[in-house]
């Protein structure tokens, strides 16, 4: 339905520059909507490729630590003299206005550095140590990612909805008050083009009635 507007040649360019800006606005909406579709289904693909990682690094964790606890018996002990962690750290990036996270390890500390003595461990427990510390570093990203694929659809569905609302809404809308008011100048320019035409001949007449 048109907008309500006084058929005025003021009005008509208003409401061609509203036009105009809607329909810009909706490009505008629809290239953003394209590029958080691609930032998304690229990051689904990273997303199942990680967690494939992640599976296959668990399966060689675990076993490593069921041969540690075969070869040195129950290892709660060393377990309990691992620090809290508090490595994590975050930050994030902007993807067309998206806040997308970024979740970084610090191990600067204790890269070169073992929570536990090599002369009370074995080989097994060194590699279930390394595994689960690969773990841990790919559960990080994984977060990341899944946090990021969370925010992007959410800001793919308000960004689909703002532009539907823009191509089967404000423009229809805008295109026919646009047509109202071009309709309705161009009827008022054919009324006084007639009247004048009318008036013009009864001047003629009139003069010609003198003679």
């Amino acid at each position: 339905m048109a907008v309500q507007a006084v058929p005025t040649k003021g009005n008509l360019m208003t409401f061609k520059k509203s036009l105009m800006l809607a329909k810009t606005g909706y490009e505008l909406l629809d290239k953003k909507r394209n590029i958080l579709v691609r930032e998304m289904m690229t990051l689904i693909d990273k997303a199942a490729e990680i967690q494939t990682k992640i599976d296959i690094t668990y399966s060689r964790a675990y076993l490593a630590l069921q041969r540690a606890n075969i070869t040195m018996g129950y290892i709660d002990a060393i377990a309990r003299s691992v620090p809290e962690d508090d490595t994590l750290q975050l930050s994030y990036r902007s993807v067309m206005g998206v806040e997308i996270p970024i979740v970084t390890i610090d191990e600067s500390d204790s890269e070169n550095s073992l929570f536990y003595g090599l002369g009370v461990t074995n080989s097994a427990f060194d590699e279930a140590y390394v595994c689960f510390r690969e773990v841990k570093r790919l559960t990080a990203h994984l977060a990341e990612i899944e946090n990021s694929v969370y925010r992007l659809a959410d800001a793919i569905k308000k960004t689909q909805k703002r532009a539907n609302a823009l191509k089967n809404i404000m423009i229809p809308r805008f295109e026919e008050t646009v047509k109202f008011i071009s309709d309705s100048l161009e009827e008022k320019e054919r009324e006084e083009f007639s009247r004048l035409k009318v008036i013009k001949a009864q001047k003629q007449s009139k003069e010609n009635s003198d003679q």
